[in-house]
């Protein structure tokens, strides 16, 4: 938990039973083609520079699937750019423990996410993020998309990462089914008949 901040990490009280589940699924300690595959989606569907799938035990977060910037922004030292990240770090945590998808257009609109070391170091000014939670009951973790300027995601953007939270959440469980290696499929899902790349008016606020 970390202290002197408006932001303090939240209690993980599933932390345990989540790193036994995720060792059971093979999952959280390495990466893998598909989940970088499912990454890029991310980051295409929303254009933005970073996508991830992040898996969270006791201590770090680890992007089992990332999506970078080209360029210098995705050199080393970019966020996310060795898979690690600090509990106290990001946003993902929150969506673990919450349990709920977390909309923020402007990070700096909520006192309680404005003083995340993301946004001091990094720069992220936006976030929306999903929680993976499975047959079990446990949030895995989540999917994640990032932007450094302010993005109206609006209804559109939190069903679309609703929607690809449940179908990446799907893909594991098959995993755990049928152990072999599983493919993306070929195309993102978007909000029907909307493009979440345009703000709606009215979406969810800092929460969902």
């Amino acid at each position: 938990m970390t202290y002197g901040r408006l932001l303090l990490t939240p209690e993980d009280r599933d932390a345990p039973e989540r790193v036994r589940r995720l060792r059971l699924l093979g999952l959280g300690d390495h990466a893998e083609p598909f989940f970088d595959a499912f990454a890029d989606r991310l980051a295409e569907v929303a254009s933005v520079p970073y996508a991830m799938v992040n898996f969270i035990d006791e201590h770090r977060q680890f992007f089992v699937g990332l999506h970078l910037p080209t360029g210098p922004a995705g050199d080393v030292g970019a966020l996310g750019a060795d898979r690690h990240l600090a509990r106290d770090h990001g946003f993902c945590p929150h969506v673990v423990v919450r349990r709920k998808a977390l909309v923020l257009d402007d990070v700096r609109d909520y006192p309680r996410f404005a003083g995340n070391p993301v946004v001091d170091d990094h720069g992220v000014r936006s976030y929306l993020g999903a929680p993976l939670i499975d047959r079990t009951g446990i949030a895995l973790g989540t999917v994640c998309v990032l932007d450094m300027e302010p993005r109206p995601w609006g209804r559109a953007g939190l069903d679309t990462i609703k929607a690809m939270a449940a179908e990446l959440t799907a893909q594991i469980e098959a995993r755990e089914a049928f152990p072999q290696p599983v493919r993306p499929t070929p195309s993102a899902p978007e909000a029907e008949g909307t493009s979440w790349r345009i703000g709606l008016s009215g979406g969810e606020r800092g929460r969902a």
